[in-house]
Parts: C-alpha cells; structure tokens; sequence
C-alpha cells in the first residue's frame, strides 16, 4: 500500500492516509510502518513526514508483491511489413509514451545480417550506383565515378556475378572477400569488381550496433536528481553509448526481463533510477534489448509488462524476416 500511493502521489505516505483502506487504526499502522523501516524497506524523510520506499524496499516489492500474471490493457505496437530501423523507432516512441519513461532499444548488430539481393545500375555513362539490401531489411546505396564511360553489359553482368556469389552470406564472414576474386575473370572485370568493392567493406566496418532513444526529457524533468551532478552523469552516460551498452548486454543473458533498481546498477550514472530491460531475438540467439530507464517511484508492474510484450513482439517480427534470408 506504502508503494502504490507513493507512486501515485509522489509525496511521504502517512499512516493516516494508509487507514482509510484498513481496519487497523493510524498507531498500529505507524508501529509497522516503523518495523518496515527498521528492516530497510521505508525511509522517514522528515520526523513529521510519512514514510517513502527505499531502494531495497522496491526490490522487495518488485520480487515478492507484483503479481507474477499481472495484467494490463495489450501493447499497441504493430510491426508487420515494415523495415527494422522504423520497427526499432516504433517500439522505442511506444515504450517511451506508454511509461512515460525514457525507451531505448538496440537493433541487432550488423554481423548477424545476411545479403539478399545486389543492384548494379549505370546512372550516367560515368557513375553507376550500387544498392545493398540486408536480411534485416538494411538498404545501402553508393555512388561510383569512373574515368571513362562504363559499358551496361559489364554492369549487368557484375550484378548477376555479385548476387550469385554473395547473396546469403552473413557481412562480417571473411569467405565475403574471398568470393569477389577470381582467377578466371577478366582483367577487366576483376578491376570493375574491384572498384565496387568498398561498398561492402563499408558495411561490414559500419558500427556493431545502433541504439534508438525515444524520452530523454521525460528522464531529466522533474524532482528525479539530488543534484546537476548526477543529471550530468546520464546524459555523459547516454551521449558515450559504451557503458550503457554494457548496461543492456546484461539483459542478454536472463531468461525473462532484468530489472536493476538504483545502486544495483554498476555504472553509477543509474544509480539514483531503474532499468527494466529484456532481450529478443531468435530462439537459438539474442540479438537486441528493449529497455526502459526512469526514476525510482516508477510503475514496475507496467514496466515489466511492457517491456516484456515488446520484446516478445520484436522476436516475432525478427524471426520472421530471418525466416525470409
């Protein structure tokens, strides 16, 4: 009862404000909200005050008092027929909004795309266009300047080489390089082939994993921080990305959704919020997380729930296009 009306009000919760809904009168009441605090689960801000949960009392909450099949009105998300990067923009403004929280979620890093199909398109009689489209939906798109006009049929003939030589293989695999050389093309063609090359490369050097943010403000408004220090400490945290990654990566390897309540956090940017996060994926593999960051009086119970069903959803809409490599 402390929790949900300290969630509601924001405001120290009294004993008489708990005997409305009771049969016990304000002293038996305060007697056991003094035990609660004895035991670490309240804190008494004031002498005069009610009594707030601390950060142990949350976790008590969240473990044992939060109902196991808690339910709550569906996730409106709908992912069908869409690419993964407005997929991942979707799901980040949706948690955002439906928790009032600051969402993030890292879309599936680039090793685990495959190549479906290559475009090799003379433009001007100079500049042809290469265009890339990945497993996950990616689309890659480079232009190429030649010194002399360059012949159509060479370019058609590159695409068909490109497709039947590539298609399928996964960006990082090092057999991708291997698979563009061969002795018994022209010179001619190998120095084409060659050329377009970097478009590749590029993908394969291209950053591991993109992160989509969605409710900064909604983390730095308010009464959430002590002080501008440790406003300072989220906002270094979220600009340098490496150590919140580390943070979400955790959520890969738990079964169901990994909630981290202030000092439980080992970076000490989140030390004074909450992390709800699960990973999606493939059955046999991980491959992002949906997560949701906030103060320390935030609505676990749909937290949890949310982040939960987002992560399930993501893994439908992933394996289904895996399921189309």
């Amino acid at each position: 009862m402390v929790v949900d009306e300290y969630l509601a009000g924001g405001a120290p919760v009294a004993s008489k404000a708990l005997a409305a809904g009771v049969e016990w009168g304000p002293s038996t009441i305060r007697h056991e909200l003094a035990s609660l605090e004895e035991l670490g689960l309240l804190a008494h801000p004031h002498t005069s005050a009610g009594r707030v949960p601390t950060q142990s009392g949350y976790r008590y909450f969240v473990d044992k008092l939060l109902p196991v099949d808690a339910s709550g009105p569906p996730l409106s998300l709908t992912l069908v027929r869409r690419e993964i990067d407005e997929a991942m923009r979707v799901t980040t403004e949706t948690l955002s909004q439906v928790n009032n929280l600051l969402a993030i979620v890292t879309a599936p890093p680039i090793e685990t795309s495959t190549i479906r199909h290559i475009e090799v398109l003379v433009l001007q009689p100079q500049v042809v266009m290469v265009v890339v489209i990945t497993s996950t939906g990616g689309v890659t798109k480079r232009l190429f300047t030649f010194a002399r006009p360059v012949d159509t049929g060479l370019a058609d003939w590159a695409a068909s080489y490109l497709n039947e030589r590539l298609v399928g293989l996964g960006l990082g695999a090092r057999i991708l390089h291997q698979r563009l050389h061969d002795a018994s093309l022209s010179a001619t063609e190998t120095a084409f082939l060659d050329s377009l090359s970097g478009v590749f490369t590029e993908l394969e050097e291209a950053p591991q994993e993109t992160l989509y943010f969605e409710g900064t403000a909604r983390l730095v408004r308010g009464e959430r921080f002590s002080d501008i220090s440790e406003i300072n400490a989220v906002m270094d945290m979220l600009e340098r990305r490496v150590s919140l990654l580390g943070v979400l990566r955790q959520a890969l390897s738990e079964r169901d959704v990994l909630v981290r309540i202030g000092n439980e956090n080992e970076t000490p940017a989140l030390h004074s919020l909450a992390l709800v996060a699960a990973g999606y994926g493939l059955p046999q593999r991980r491959l992002g997380t949906v997560s949701v960051i906030g103060p320390l009086r935030m609505d676990y119970g749909r937290a949890i729930r949310s982040v939960r069903e987002a992560a399930t959803l993501l893994s439908r809409f992933v394996a289904e296009i895996y399921d189309e490599r």
